[in-house]
């Protein structure tokens, strides 16, 4: 099964990290995503929670991403 793009459509790249506020993902794998093949998708959408818990920790409250959700506990 394909490796579906975890674009939320808010698209604003944040100036410290360099990832996109909505979906963590850098301008480099938002602009390569439709050329990737699925394992290397998979491999960035695996390294997206951490990057979330980094921007939801940089992004005051007010301007935080409600849709990014909450990062998945450790197994």
């Amino acid at each position: 099964m394909a490796v579906a793009s975890p674009c939320i459509n808010i698209c604003r790249m944040h100036a410290g990290t360099g990832w996109c506020e909505g979906c963590a993902r850098t301008i480099d794998e938002i602009a390569a995503w439709s050329r990737l093949d699925d394992a290397t998708r998979q491999r960035v959408q695996d390294m997206l929670p951490q990057r979330q818990v980094v921007l939801r920790a940089l992004i005051s409250p007010a301007q935080s991403n409600p849709r990014m959700g909450v990062p998945k506990a450790a197994s």
